[in-house]
């Protein structure tokens, strides 16, 4: 039997990769969708950036569980799965390049397809990396810990599309940290062996929906409002709209960090619905007071409050995870559940152009007021749904609340 020490995952340098993927989200999401979007149609910006949106977050949902899947066969063959980042990584820093210096809107469409196929490759596999590496009583820091990064990757990301004036720049500088994350990533990955665990086959139950229901809605609501500041700013505030938006962005992610973080407690000593629910009320709260606007300073304050409740949405929403889904299965479960992410990428654009198209204000100055009514009513009716959840604060969740038969060992 073999007795040498292995080395123990970092959760730092596990997740520096997590770091340069959420940069590319935090300067295209928010930002460089908009306004490269406006830059090719300044006169319907707004059904330019549904088209780049939808398409590339059905690119993104498909390639993920496909990636996911061809990883798992892998992992049972004992491969860390280095080959699916190194992919990721060198495709999505090319990919990124071309996008900041796409001459058309074709290019522009083709280079964010291509980013996608190539980063959902890489995330797919990746996501499971703490799962794969990191023992069950190290599961919250290490968690934290990608939380952190992504936070700061999606800051890094919005300050770079929002102040850096050349493209060329902005792209070099994603594809830099892109490159630079998978490299430290990887060289630690190599050091450590995969924990051995038992198979837990996933079976989808009703807790299991009514959890991906009531994420699913409240990301639709974050979307719908990502995706649709950047225009409300173009028409509200004075001067260069990227750097508004970025300036928002920039207070929403640091609030929400606070909030986050403040909210942790509450999610460890209350029913985790009920924290969550708190976070999606005072986000609606935030919607309207967006609505209300008038000013910059009013628009900071909006942006400040809906931070600090998603940051408290985000906190509960990762704790009714880890109350529910299944330890023996996390990877796999976890690659379902991020679904509810990536599918609110493509409702978001699709229900706001659907309705901005049946009342004929695609290109109305009132459209971004339209996309936060139509945030306020996603948001409320996930609040809504959380009921429909067992209690969260048990101590302890059995397997087969989510549906879970493990396997075993013969």
């Amino acid at each position: 039997m073999n007795t040498r020490t292995q080395p123990s995952a970092k959760a730092a340098p596990l997740g520096a990769f997590w770091f340069g993927i959420q940069m590319v989200w935090g300067a295209l999401l928010g930002i460089s969708l908009q306004s490269r979007s406006i830059e090719f149609f300044p006169h319907d910006a707004v059904r330019a950036y549904g088209i780049l949106a939808i398409s590339g977050a059905c690119v993104a949902a498909v390639t993920q569980i496909a990636a996911g899947i061809v990883s798992d066969r892998r992992r049972k063959r004992g491969s860390r799965k280095l080959e699916f980042y190194a992919f990721g990584a060198l495709t999505g820093a090319a990919a990124v390049m071309w996008f900041y210096l796409a001459p058309n809107f074709a290019q522009l469409v083709a280079a964010l397809l291509l980013l996608q196929l190539g980063l959902n490759i890489a995330i797919g596999p990746y996501q499971a990396a703490i799962p794969d590496f990191v023992d069950d009583a190290r599961l919250g820091s290490a968690s934290a810990w990608m939380s952190a990064l992504q936070s700061l990757g999606n800051v890094a990301g919005a300050l770079a599309a929002s102040f850096v004036k050349s493209a060329a720049t902005v792209g070099g500088a994603i594809a830099v940290a892109l490159l630079a994350g998978f490299a430290t990533t990887a060289a630690h990955v190599r050091e450590l062996e995969p924990l051995t665990k038992l198979a837990a086959p996933l079976r989808i139950t009703r807790i299991f929906i009514d959890l991906f229901i009531s994420r699913a809605l409240m990301y639709v609501g974050f979307y719908t409002l990502l995706g649709y500041l950047y225009f409300y700013v173009a028409e509200l505030m004075r001067g260069d709209p990227r750097v508004n938006a970025g300036e928002l962005l920039v207070t929403f992610l640091i609030a929400a960090a606070i909030g986050a973080t403040v909210a942790g407690r509450a999610a460890n000593r209350f029913d985790r619905r009920a924290v969550a629910a708190a976070g999606g009320c005072i986000f609606i709260l935030a919607l309207v007071a967006f609505l209300l606007s008038k000013n910059a300073t009013e628009l900071f304050g909006a942006a400040t409050l809906a931070g600090a409740a998603w940051g408290v949405f985000l906190t509960a929403d990762w704790a009714l995870g880890c109350a529910f889904l299944p330890r023996g299965s996390l990877a796999t479960a976890m690659g379902v559940w991020n679904l509810a992410l990536l599918i609110p990428q493509i409702l978001a654009p699709w229900i706001v152009s659907s309705v901005l198209s049946a009342l004929h204000a695609l290109q109305s100055a009132d459209a971004p007021r339209i996309a936060f009514v139509i945030a306020s009513l996603e948001v409320a009716v996930g609040v809504a749904w959380l009921k429909r959840l067992p209690g969260s604060q048990a101590k302890v969740h059995t397997a087969h609340q989510v549906g879970i038969t493990a396997r075993q060992p013969e």
